[in-house]
């Protein structure tokens, strides 16, 4: 399918009106992005697995795994019933570093710029409370 059509279909998904689709010319990466990422939706999701966890007050504990889908959406389902709003705060540039490689047609986990996250929570030796660390990777999505 063309970029202009994609963008069509993402446009009434989000609900652009014309002239906002209009705003995004030929050739915007903007119009890649939304193709590359379309495709991407497919074959991946996004997991962030936590990989350590001390006296985390939203009781995460290592193993435990947030899914998003390409976007940077989070599955509820399949993630923990408690969203801590410091932790996944901190998967914003792993999801936009994900998003931009995909959108170049880039092995999407050959990145090494925050592949693991914080919690920004230092712990209790240094005034907080605990902390948790994950790793933020791409995965097949299941079929």
């Amino acid at each position: 399918m063309d970029e202009r059509k994609l963008l069509r279909r993402f446009g009434e998904r989000v609900g652009y009106t014309e002239e906002q689709m209009e705003q995004i010319p030929d050739g915007d990466p903007r119009l890649r992005q939304i193709a590359k990422l379309t495709r991407a939706a497919a074959k991946y999701s996004i997991e962030a697995k936590v990989v350590a966890a001390r006296h985390c007050n939203s009781g995460y504990k290592a193993g435990d795994r947030f899914i998003l889908d390409v976007d940077g959406n989070f599955v509820t389902k399949l993630c923990p019933s408690r969203l801590c709003v410091y932790l996944m705060a901190q998967m914003q540039v792993p999801v936009a570093l994900i998003n931009e490689r995909l959108s170049e047609g880039l092995e999407p986990n050959l990145f090494h710029f925050m592949k693991y996250v914080r919690c920004p929570d230092a712990g209790v030796e240094c005034a907080g409370y605990g902390d948790v660390m994950v790793e933020v990777s791409v995965i097949p999505r299941v079929k």
